[in-house]
């Protein structure tokens, strides 16, 4: 999972940079060429966008910081955590759901994705397998049971063998 997301942080950060510094300064030089920049609307746009790209690549550089730090020997074997994958059971409505705990950046729920900030997320922190979480979502309490889960480092050391 941390190679994916290393992945994936370094081709936007390479598109990102082709963007800046080749495909911007085109597109503000023929804004340039056309006079006013008070009144230039294509200037204006090629500005906030290059304003928007430098704001998005300091953040995926400081997410690429965050990832190098984390030190899967040192992560929960039998716990929610970062990575893990966790089965859970809604007592209320009596379905069960499958998420990867995953970081902020990449939530895809239709692949069973759930951010580790969201509500059920940090709801599931700490959890392990058996236990009862009580997590208050928008629409109201809600209370899950884990039936099964395998943390980052399980699956890792599966994936070795």
């Amino acid at each position: 999972m941390l190679d994916e997301i290393r992945e994936r942080l370094e081709s936007e950060i390479e598109s990102l940079m082709k963007e800046l510094n080749v495909e911007l300064p085109k597109r503000i030089k023929v804004a340039m060429e056309h006079g006013d920049l008070r009144e230039n609307s294509e200037y204006k746009a090629a500005k906030e966008r290059q304003g928007f790209v430098e704001a998005r690549l300091n953040h995926l550089t400081l997410r690429m910081t965050e990832l190098s730090k984390i030190d899967v020997n040192e992560m929960a074997y039998d716990r929610v955590g970062f990575g893990s994958k966790v089965v859970i059971f809604d007592i209320e409505i009596e379905e069960t759901f499958t998420f990867t705990i995953t970081a902020g950046d990449f939530i895809d729920l239709d692949a069973g994705q759930v951010s580790l900030a969201s509500p059920i997320g940090q709801g599931l922190l700490g959890a392990g397998p058996g236990e009862e979480v009580s997590i208050e979502l928008p629409r109201g309490e809600r209370r899950y049971k884990v039936l099964e889960l395998i943390t980052l480092p399980q699956q890792l050391e599966g994936s070795d063998g």
